[in-house]
């Protein structure tokens, strides 16, 4: 699973390079995210996890406070932010976390968080959750891709 979680930023990567980037913008519906936005959401929801991880290793045991993805995604208007810059801060947080991770001892990986709204995580279920996280994502940028090349070929007839 360490090396899925590490794989997470070239998988984006790559699937970005697998869709033209004038599509980049848009949305299959008002309440949908866009390619870049999902990225945005990546690299905010990495900084988060970027915490969290450390957090679990370092006070076990410990609350953490849920965040609105929805909320940041308006509130900190993700469709004017830079998706370059975002996928490189998602690059080094994942990176750094990766190196972390993967010297802790045994006995680490059941260290724990309470999340308000799912319970008791420990680092092993936070692992799961962030390297399936990308995953999701990137199924979400594929659909949109498709969705928007039906709206594309319709205005094309």
């Amino acid at each position: 699973m360490l090396k899925s979680y590490l794989e997470g930023y070239e998988s984006v990567k790559k699937t970005l390079l697998e869709l033209p980037a004038k599509m980049w913008d848009y949305k299959p519906a008002e309440d949908k995210w866009s390619v870049k936005e999902i990225v945005i959401h990546l690299a905010d929801s990495e900084a988060n996890a970027y915490v969290r991880c450390r957090k679990i290793i370092a006070e076990s045991g410990s609350d953490i406070t849920a965040y609105n993805q929805n909320q940041w995604a308006s509130n900190l208007n993700y469709k004017q932010q830079n998706i370059e810059q975002a996928l490189e801060l998602f690059k080094y947080l994942r990176l750094t976390t990766y190196q972390l991770l993967r010297s802790l001892p045994d006995n680490k990986w059941q260290s724990f968080i309470m999340h308000p709204e799912t319970g008791k995580v420990t680092l092993s279920d936070w692992l799961t959750t962030y390297t399936e996280h990308v995953t999701k994502h990137i199924d979400q940028m594929k659909k949109n891709y498709e969705d928007w090349l039906k709206k594309h070929e319709k205005k094309e007839e």
